[in-house]
């Protein structure tokens, strides 16, 4: 059974994204998981729009996620976060078949009978600031896994977690930074519990993840992930600030009377920078130009930058009205600061950037 191609589901977006914008005002009081909203995406094929042509997918590469999660933002960026580490997921097991075979055609299944989510814990993935909260331990059972994670999108839906874990160096003296295990989302010990509001992405359900010994077999240790996958993960976090900041010009230009039309120039023009570096910086990953994985890690902050910058201005323009809890736009301004927090800022980057 194949799942719907690019084509197919591509043409179903834009419904899904009226759908989304629909309930986020409502999600986003709630803070509580956009079961619907996911639904909706994987009934149109996007959920597994990079699932690779060998399993029966579009195959979509890192432009086509880009283009989609930035859509998504617009109607939803919660939801859009909750689907950018499961189509990552798949394109990166069509680019490295690093997950064992039972175990992806595990993730196929479900993904056929209904949303099958992955989530990668931390949410900043391995290499994060904050760094890995579990400990890995190898006994005779497997490797045991204790700890916690705060703060993970959606974890009380995730079929899947990729999960960073610092080992311990006499256990495993080859080890270099965290470990990465794969591990079913009903796993034995394996408890979510709530976690503490934020203040924007709030129907992304953020929830603590509680590792109790949870055992599992050494065969679901996958290789740490790399600059690529690091790559991935900072421009999909980019395109969906963009899409919060279509939504926020967007709002203005409808419901402000009197805006300029320079105004409404300089905001499109800086909309048009951050797609423009987005999509070109995606399409050089694809094609395996060489440094576009540095550049992609470097630049999408960057392109995060401009699409906040569009949110605040649009703030600025609308005036008190703009922060408003009854209007979209303060949502869109907690969202776009929330989304941009989850890439790097300041000296980790600029000392990223001095590097030769």
């Amino acid at each position: 059974m194949s799942f719907p191609q690019a084509d197919e589901a591509m043409t179903r977006l834009p419904r899904v994204v009226d759908l989304l914008a629909a309930r986020a005002d409502e999600h986003d009081r709630e803070g509580a998981f956009p079961y619907q909203g996911i639904e909706e995406v994987h009934a149109a094929g996007l959920l597994t729009l990079t699932v690779s042509a060998q399993y029966g997918g579009a195959g979509a590469g890192l432009a086509e996620t880009v283009h989609l999660l930035a859509a998504l933002g617009s109607g939803d960026p919660s939801v859009a976060l909750l689907v950018g580490d499961t189509l990552l997921a798949h394109e990166a097991q069509a680019r490295t078949g690093h997950w064992p075979a039972d175990a992806y055609r595990a993730l196929l299944t479900d993904s056929r009978r209904g949303p099958a989510l992955v989530g990668l814990l931390p949410p900043g993935g391995p290499g994060s600031e904050a760094g890995a909260e579990v400990t890995a331990q190898q006994t005779a059972e497997g490797w045991q896994l204790t700890g916690r994670e705060h703060g993970v999108p959606g974890a009380e839906a995730l079929a899947w977690l990729v999960v960073a874990a610092d080992v311990d160096e006499a256990d495993d003296a080859a080890a270099h930074g965290p470990a990465v295990f794969l591990l079913p989302g009903d796993t034995p010990g394996l408890m979510v519990e709530p976690g503490s509001e934020q203040l924007g992405l709030r129907a992304g359900a953020n929830q603590d993840v509680h590792f109790e010994k949870v055992v599992l077999d050494g065969a679901y240790r996958l290789p740490p992930l790399d600059a690529r996958d690091e790559a991935g993960r900072r421009l999909a976090a980019a395109a969906i600030c963009l899409g919060v900041a279509r939504a926020a010009r967007a709002w203005l230009v409808r419901h402000v009377k009197g805006l300029s039309e320079l105004d409404r120039g300089a905001l499109e023009l800086e909309l048009i920078a951050a797609e423009e570096l987005l999509t070109g910086l995606a399409a050089a990953v694809d094609t395996v130009r060489p440094g576009a994985d540095r550049r992609a890690r470097l630049l999408a902050p960057r392109a995060a930058d401009l699409s906040l910058a569009v949110v605040h201005r649009s703030v600025a323009l609308a005036g008190p009205a703009g922060l408003h809890r009854t209007v979209p736009l303060e949502r869109h301004l907690r969202d776009a600061l929330t989304t941009r927090a989850l890439l790097p800022t300041g000296a980790p980057l600029l000392r990223a950037a001095a590097e030769s």
